[in-house]
């Protein structure tokens, strides 16, 4: 029987984050939406200022899947929160459970850091995924679309600014 562990990643798991995350690409027929670099992870994901965590599931020492998530918070229920950016297993080791593993680890630090729900999105054309969060307890939020706004929009709408924010400074209100 295969030895599985489920752990939070460290720095030196930034190449096989990515490899995760690239295969994630790959098995949605995206592999060309995947432009981050292994120097990305590290940076981004172990730096000074972490933007993410990641819980790792190896077997047998290998890495075989992926739970990538960052803090949230949702103002109208006053409470802090988790979002699951990337959930991958690898095809070959989809059959021990790793994704629901790496889900309920990561509902678990959520809860004990304070967290009162998870969020996270799933491609309208992903119905095994979509089935998947279903039978492991997430529901559809059915009331609410994703935007997105990033490349030349991002550019654009950043640059008709008017504040110090667009410096690259912190944008804080003062009262008149």
């Amino acid at each position: 029987m295969a030895e599985v562990t489920v752990r939070l990643a460290g720095k030196a798991d930034a190449p096989a984050v990515y490899d995760l995350v690239v295969e994630l690409g790959r098995a949605r027929g995206m592999p060309e939406k995947v432009v981050s670099s292994v120097a990305d992870i590290e940076r981004d994901g172990f730096g000074d200022d972490p933007a993410f965590e990641a819980f790792i599931a190896e077997v047998d020492g290998t890495p075989a899947g992926l739970c990538l998530f960052f803090p949230s918070y949702s103002t109208w229920r006053g409470k802090r929160g988790i979002y699951v950016q990337d959930l991958v297993v690898l095809e070959s080791a989809r059959s021990l459970g790793l994704g629901r593993r790496l889900l309920a680890e990561t509902a678990a630090l959520a809860k004990a850091r304070g967290a009162a729900y998870l969020r996270l999105s799933v491609d309208d054309d992903n119905l095994g995924a979509q089935r998947f969060y279903q039978h492991s307890g997430l529901r559809h939020s059915t009331p609410e679309q994703i935007y997105v706004l990033e490349n030349d929009a991002l550019d654009a709408l950043a640059q008709s600014a008017k504040g110090t924010s667009a410096q690259g400074t912190s944008a804080k209100g003062t009262a008149a």
